[in-house]
């Protein structure tokens, strides 16, 4: 575990140095983009901090190829190859986008390659499903699911990506708890090291939020803008590929001494890396709903993200932004606490995560669907003005006559 928390204190010191570096220079060189109508924030602002949060990501990786640890991880140098030369890829036609806008075509086009050159050249791919037992697909199989699960999920974090300091939260959370879930895997089916891919790109993420977020929150000095959330989005689905489709399930029941359920021992293994993104995937599976039943491309900007509506409902920015990491927490701990339950001498334990989520989901309901009064009223006033009362004439025409 040290070493784990070591390449996080890492990422996050050269996240953190780097970002306050390009925060700099992009106000010295106004390399900046103009206000977009949809936009939330009212003050130019850089958007380039995916480029600090990337090379933080390469310091760790290169520090781990170093340390005897992580050399399980490194026995197979060509997938971390891969999996860095895919990341690059996505930066520069990120960092590209963030300057120029580009078209959705041609940052669709990069997404697909650089999933692609993943699945192929780095093997990483989702072989298996633990579903009730395992699915072994064919390779094409293997490498279509892999390539659309990434692509998904890359551009589902990256649609989130509207408030001050966000994104940059959500994925702390959800690669915490994603990270905590992976250490217990390889715990519980008795692995001879808990140092793995999977983990290690957590740690990695975990790192790159936690030295983003002070530049990032409210008021945000610098953004990560494409690069830095496709970025986040394309690891996130790698260390989720990298657990989830290549170990059986059956062997967490064969090293469980208590008698683990075989029914959460199936699903929670690939439940587990959805909910940590569900947010993420649910705002981008909506937007895909409405703008495409609109016969507009899915991919067209607009002022319709759950972020967007929670500001229409009355809520503040940075309200808006801690219930989305309400939400985050809720639903990843809840299925964490379910595993953790089935783990336990007692039979039924699990229910403790159910009871826990049943219990947040009530309270961020209502916190959700509650906001501050004045915060409505003032927003309620901002849409319809109250029209200016006109001078009274009357004494006036009075006098001419």
């Amino acid at each position: 575990m040290k070493q784990y928390v070591f390449i996080i204190l890492l990422t996050a010191a050269v996240t953190f140095v780097l970002a306050w570096a390009v925060w700099r220079l992009s106000l010295k060189y106004k390399l900046y983009p103009g206000i977009r109508e949809r936009d939330v924030h009212t003050t130019p602002t850089p958007r380039l901090g995916g480029i600090a949060m990337f090379i933080g990501v390469l310091a760790a990786f290169a520090v781990s190829s170093q340390h005897p640890f992580f050399s399980i991880v490194w026995a197979q140098p060509e997938q971390i190859y891969a999996l860095l030369g895919a990341t690059a890829l996505i930066v520069v036609v990120g960092v590209l986008d963030d300057l120029w806008d580009l078209d959705w075509m041609i940052k669709l086009g990069a997404q697909f390659l650089a999933a692609g050159v993943i699945a192929w050249f780095g093997q990483l791919q989702i072989y298996t499903l633990p579903l009730g037992g395992m699915t072994i697909f064919s390779s094409w199989v293997s490498f279509t699911l892999t390539v659309f699960s990434i692509v998904v999920v890359m551009n589902a974090v990256n649609f989130i990506d509207g408030l001050d300091g966000l994104v940059a939260g959500v994925c702390l959370i959800a690669n915490v708890v994603f990270f905590a879930y992976s250490y217990m895997v390889f715990r519980d089916i008795g692995a001879s090291t808990y140092f793995n891919l999977s983990s290690l790109i957590a740690a990695v993420l975990i790192g790159a939020c936690i030295g983003f977020l002070p530049l990032n929150w409210s008021p945000a000095r610098l953004f990560m803008g494409d690069a830095g959330a496709l970025m986040l989005g394309l690891l996130m689905a790698c260390s989720a590929i990298a657990i989830t489709g290549n170990f059986d399930p059956a062997l967490i029941a064969d090293n469980d001494s208590f008698g683990r359920s075989q029914l959460l021992g199936a699903f929670i293994p690939i439940l587990l890396p959805v909910v940590v993104v569900l947010l993420p995937l649910l705002d981008f599976g909506l937007a895909v709903v409405r703008r495409m039943s609109r016969g507009k491309s899915p991919f067209s900007p607009d002022r319709k993200h759950l972020h967007h509506r929670m500001l229409d409902m009355g809520h503040s920015d940075r309200d808006a932004v801690l219930i989305f990491y309400a939400w985050t927490a809720l639903v990843s701990l809840s299925v964490l606490l379910m595993y953790i339950g089935t783990t336990l001498e007692w039979p039924g334990d699990y229910l403790i995560g159910a009871a826990y989520g049943l219990v947040g989901i009530a309270a961020c309901l209502v916190v959700t669907f509650t906001p501050s009064r004045r915060r409505a009223a003032e927003l309620a006033r901002a849409r319809h003005p109250e029209p200016e009362p006109q001078p009274d004439l009357a004494p006036a025409q009075e006098d001419a006559r």
